[in-house]
């Protein structure tokens, strides 16, 4: 079964999130645990703990995804920013621990002009130490970038250089391929054979048995534009076609799905679920 979903808002508290995934239809949702414009964090209460994993079993909503916020860098060379951003890293990995989410995913950062090498370098020290200090089994997913200036982690080459960095840590790194990335960055998608040209390069770098989740999402840019702009299933430059190949893959099609497309008076998140739903029964 595809488990597809969105990314769900915890306003009035953690507890409230599966409603919110329930109502919109998902089998699967992603949040962020805390203010995601924040640097700080409240401890989370235990009766939101408790109140959290038990409708997450209630609704039969699962795997659930957290995100990192917005403000941490794990490749700035400005030291007071790193040192937060691997503290920040390390207390989410803690916080979905406690609440029993499986997956965390990450952002590579920006190494902000500085050289690649060094901001891959200061990736995996900040990886290795949040995981050694969290003391659980949560896995990190590496999000692969759009290849805007200086971001990292936007080939496959180079998420396959920190993972091979981190030979203690890998049961603990995975990767999530977001499509509107993939596009932007140059990898194309559109079509069945394109599609399975792109696999085949992600598994000669890095390995299909990393690859634990799908963000899907069409994308505003034309291909290799290296422009971050979310749009719509099938309204982009993707296209449905290229939409269709990736939700009916053999592969692709076991893995959970999270959507972070946009609400405007085009369409909603369900509208959107409903459109993927419809592509991938075509094979069901």
């Amino acid at each position: 079964m595809l488990r597809l979903g969105m990314h769900v808002s915890i306003a009035g508290g953690l507890e409230k999130a599966s409603d919110r995934a329930r109502e919109k239809g998902c089998d699967a949702f992603q949040i962020f645990t805390t203010n995601p414009r924040s640097w700080r964090s409240k401890p989370i209460a235990q009766q939101s703990i408790d109140l959290f994993s038990s409708w997450l079993k209630e609704y039969d909503l699962h795997p659930v995804v957290s995100h990192m916020p917005y403000l941490p860098n794990l490749a700035s060379p400005r030291d007071e920013v790193y040192s937060r951003s691997v503290q920040a890293l390390t207390d989410e990995l803690v916080r979905c621990r406690l609440l029993g989410i499986p997956y965390l995913v990450t952002h590579l950062g920006s190494n902000l002009g500085a050289e690649k090498k060094d901001g891959r370098e200061r990736i995996a020290e900040a990886l290795k130490k949040a995981i050694a200090d969290s003391g659980g089994d949560v896995m990190v997913l590496l999000e692969n970038g759009a290849g805007t200036k200086n971001s990292m982690g936007s080939t496959f080459k180079d998420i396959a250089s920190i993972i091979e960095s981190l030979p203690g840590q890998s049961r603990s790194l995975g990767v999530c391929l977001d499509t509107c990335h993939l596009f932007a960055a140059g990898y194309d998608l559109r079509t069945p054979r394109a599609l399975e040209r792109t696999l085949e390069e992600f598994d000669c770098c890095i390995s299909s048995n990393r690859l634990k989740l799908v963000h899907l999402n069409d994308c505003q840019g034309t291909l290799g534009s290296h422009l971050d702009r979310h749009e719509h299933i099938g309204l982009g430059q993707i296209g449905l076609e290229g939409f269709r190949s990736i939700v009916c893959h053999p592969s692709l099609r076991e893995l959970p799905m999270i959507m972070e497309t946009p609400v405007d008076s085009r369409r909603d998140d369900k509208a959107n679920l409903l459109v993927v739903r419809a592509l991938a029964s075509l094979i069901e």
